[in-house]
């Protein structure tokens, strides 16, 4: 099996790191398949994608750039699979020349040492390849691939020696941490790390993975700078607490090895540090070093879910704090007004994890409600605005005056929200600017056509009043609550609802019955190709209709066809789903009389 591309690399991270992927479940037909529907994003030319290992048989796989093969016994030692390398059989060793000859051509168009000895007629050796890998992979110009099959434990020790091999050790990597300025600067002063491995540069470590372990919390941590040794004390820069070190372990898949230091470039584990995932620790509180936190995306999709036994509240409310802790894009908080525990997350299979999980890890077998969808709302035009606070009572009363213009983003930033300060001379002071942009945000949690946030908005703060006395923080705040209610009185405001970018695969004797059930959930087509029996189709469908979907592909295409789906962007609802948007939240709030059924009349 030949494997043709794997630009999937190319999502792997938002930094520009060199990658070495690996496809996993070779031992399927679809592995070849799904690892061309990658290539065919076009973030990788095709024409810098090659296969180094060729899957000879489920047992073995053959290596073009050692020409040797490598077969897996089956015997398994304390830490791995025992593999042993022979020769390539007589009937491979045709297509095993060609394959090379291909790499070579290949990794000659990405490093100029190895050109060279291509345009010599020179052939390299097997040295001579792996470091003409290692420098094109290193500039980003070459992405080698590997095969492997996690559930047959096949292809890891490849993989791991190619991690050594082609990837740069930490030395070879800049990592800055950021400077935190005392006063909210918004420029980021940036702080290159010292990769040296001794203590001359004070310890900072970023928390990047929790778990939950025998011995209770384990806090995965990546030292980026200095030494940390057992027994010292370190400092959160995001909770500003200060913890101590009692055990330092380095692990080895499930098993623990007490170490007494680390240095920087290793990856620990802690013991009982109470923290989240993201969080900085360095050893000097006087610092302000913080390490990037990686970025979040917002919610897409929001469930009630409450545990089945009134009784198990504990340990509902325990496997919550921890799955929020470990994960930052799993959101919880509590619904004052139903008086229920909303959970938020990436997706309909991100959050029944979370519900299975709970039984299975907790003993708390949880009820989950209706999908909820994160719908927004926003304005079509801009609409001007000018709003006088005026509160008297005896005594200093209240007074804010703000005038502006309430503006609609770009559909590229409809999840944003934005204040622009265009105000010149001493109406406004510039203390009480920060109250209107903060009045602003409060009145944008809750819109008034479908009770959805407000977002996609621009709050331009042009001109206003104050009053010597009466004026203070609190009337600014209210000034910009009022402000952005009368504009969207006089606005028309739309519904914005998330979509979905899908990929579905399947094959080609059910083209028909997938394509009309995207059709049926009001998905747009984007494109569409295939390979070897089986067709991918990319589609952009709101997430609202994507609900149910996955039972639904598995019925109409006997279990064969699977999809992905990633959140694209947000976008006018349609009219008839934006009408039944406002009836529900018309009746919820009683403004409108539920709609009873005909059983019930």
């Amino acid at each position: 099996m030949r494997l043709l591309g794997a630009a999937a690399a190319a999502a792997l991270g938002r930094a520009p790191l060199s990658r070495v992927p690996v496809a996993l479940g070779w031992q399927r037909q679809q592995a070849n398949w799904k690892v061309c529907r990658w290539c065919s994003s076009g973030v990788i030319p095709n024409e810098k994608i090659r296969n180094i290992g060729i899957s000879a048989h489920i047992d073995s796989g053959k290596t073009t750039l050692t020409e040797r093969v490598l077969y897996y016994t089956g015997r398994i030692a304390k830490m791995h699979e025992i593999v042993r390398y022979g020769e390539i059989p007589a009937e491979f060793r045709a297509a095993a020349a060609d394959h090379r000859q291909e790499l070579i051509e290949c990794v000659a168009n990405s490093d100029e040492h190895l050109g060279e000895m291509f345009l010599e007629e020179k052939i390299p050796s097997t040295s001579d390849l792996k470091l003409a890998i290692r420098r094109a992979t290193l500039n980003r110009s070459f992405t080698p691939v590997f095969l492997g099959s996690a559930l047959k434990n096949k292809g890891v020790q490849p993989l791991l020696d190619a991690v050594l091999e082609y990837l740069p050790n930490p030395s070879e990597v800049q990592n800055y941490a950021i400077l935190n300025q005392e006063n909210d600067s918004k420029e980021k002063t940036k702080i290159l790390m010292n990769s040296k491995r001794d203590n001359s540069h004070p310890f900072v470590g970023l928390a990047f993975k929790l778990e939950a372990g025998r011995f209770g919390q384990l806090t995965y941590v990546r030292s980026y700078q200095g030494e940390l040794k057992k027994g010292d004390t370190i400092y959160n820069t995001r909770t500003r607490k200060k913890v101590r070190v009692q055990r330092l372990v380095r692990m080895h898949a499930d098993m623990l090895e007490d170490v007494e230091e680390v240095f920087a470039g290793d990856i620990c584990a802690l013991f009982g540090i109470d923290c989240a995932s993201g969080d900085t620790f360095t050893n000097k509180d006087s610092s302000g070093l913080s390490m990037e936190s990686i970025h979040v995306p917002d919610p897409v999709i929001s469930i009630a879910m409450k545990p089945s036994n009134k009784n198990d509240l504990e340990k509902f409310s325990k496997g919550i704090g921890r799955f929020t802790r470990e994960d930052p894009t799993f959101k919880v908080h509590f619904d004052t007004e139903s008086k229920e525990t909303i959970v938020s997350g990436m997706g309909e299979l991100h959050l029944e994890i979370y519900a299975q999980r709970m039984e299975r890890e907790y003993g708390c077998p949880c009820v989950t409600g209706k999908p909820k969808v994160a719908f927004r709302e926003t304005i079509t035009a801009p609409v001007p605005f000018e709003f006088t606070h005026k509160k008297q009572s005896g005594g200093a009363g209240q007074f804010g005056k703000v005038i502006g213009v309430l503006e609609p983003l770009d559909p590229e930033n409809y999840t944003k929200l934005e204040f622009s300060d265009e105000t010149f001379g001493a109406n406004v002071p510039k203390q009480f600017v920060p109250a209107v942009e903060k009045g602003f945000l409060d009145a944008c949690e809750k819109g008034p056509l479908s009770g959805h946030k407000l977002s996609g908005l621009r709050f331009v703060l042009q001109d206003g009043a104050h009053h010597m006395v009466d004026s203070n923080e609190i009337s600014f705040i209210r000034a910009g609550e009022g402000a952005l209610k009368q504009a969207l009185a006089n606005a028309t405001l739309c519904v914005l609802e998330p979509i979905m970018s899908v990929e579905v695969i399947a094959p080609n004797e059910f083209q028909g019955p997938v394509i009309a059930g995207i059709n049926r959930r009001h998905g747009v087509i984007t494109g569409q190709d295939g390979i070897e029996g089986y067709f991918t189709l990319y589609a952009d469908v709101p997430l609202n209709d994507m609900f149910g979907y996955s039972t639904e592909l598995r019925s109409c295409t006997e279990g064969k066809g699977e999809y992905t789906m990633e959140y694209c962007r947000y976008q006018p609802c349609s009219p008839s789903a934006q009408e039944d948007l406002i009836n529900k939240y018309l009746e919820a709030t009683g403004q409108l009389p539920v709609k009873k059924g005909k059983a019930k009349n």
